[in-house]
């Protein structure tokens, strides 16, 4: 598929998707959002790709939300519709490869909603979140009142919603909603470097392990301990746990196959 708004590349099992509009702080309207779908799906659907990294095009943004033009006719109906922001961004959440978004500036509104749905968020030294979406009488309405307050708790996500306020990247690590910050120049090399130990890992296994995470986070203690022996119990069937095992007796790399 051609992409006029992104660019997507493979290689060494990582795949990228970059958005690609710099001219507008790579804003997120109707157009690139379907085409963050179809790039998303053909990697998902892609048996060499172990990871799929997010982010933007040049120095300034990843994403800096949705594009005002387009909210200003949205319909009511067209909050719920397939294909919309929210529903492509659970799409990715609940992918079966490992997800990074690598942020390289501004992550506002929608951008910082994409980067929420993603298993691991990164950092570069000048990235700003935030969640302005009151100012225009509007809610983050693409996950971010969900997945924020999982992810940084309900006090704070209550209050960078009700503010709009936009955080630094050093803060936004000390609540935890990145896990790295490094200099821009070096965000794409530390990216790579975190998703090279993924890729090395078993297939299903990062299935499993995504699938009982994210399920588990929603039960109680028990049941989520059921999920995850379930998950185990599979992983114990699998081609992949034999090589496992048995490239970690014989002091090798293993040479696993998703099986």
């Amino acid at each position: 598929m051609n992409y006029e708004n992104l660019i997507v590349e493979k290689g060494n099992k990582i795949g990228f998707i970059k958005i690609n509009r710099p001219e507008v702080r790579n804003a997120l309207n109707n157009e690139t959002v379907t085409e963050i779908l179809a790039a998303f799906e053909e990697l998902e659907n892609d048996q060499e790709i172990s990871v799929i990294v997010f982010t933007g095009v040049g120095e300034k943004a990843f994403a800096a939300g949705a594009d005002i033009n387009q909210l200003t006719t949205r319909k009511a109906m067209e909050a719920f519709k397939t294909g919309s922001m929210s529903d492509v961004y659970r799409r990715i959440e609940n992918s079966k490869k490992a997800t990074i978004a690598a942020i390289n500036g501004f992550a506002l509104g929608g951008g910082s909603e994409l980067a929420m749905s993603c298993d691991i968020r990164m950092a570069s030294d000048n990235a700003k979140f935030g969640l302005p979406e009151l100012n225009l009488s509007v809610i983050p309405g693409a996950g971010g009142t969900q997945r924020l307050t999982r992810i940084i708790g309900k006090g704070r996500a209550m209050n960078m919603i009700l503010t709009g306020e936009f955080i630094s990247a050093s803060e936004a690590k000390a609540i935890g909603l990145v896990t790295d910050v490094v200099p821009l120049e070096g965000l794409m090399d530390a990216v790579l470097e975190k998703a090279e130990k993924i890729v090395a890992k078993g297939p299903l296994a990062i299935q499993m392990a995504k699938l009982v995470v994210n399920r588990g986070f929603e039960v109680d203690m028990d049941t989520g301990l059921l999920i995850e022996s379930l998950a185990q119990a599979f992983l114990y069937t699998t081609e992949d746990k034999v090589e496992g095992t048995k490239a970690f007796l014989e002091k090798r790399q293993p040479s696993f196959s998703g099986k």
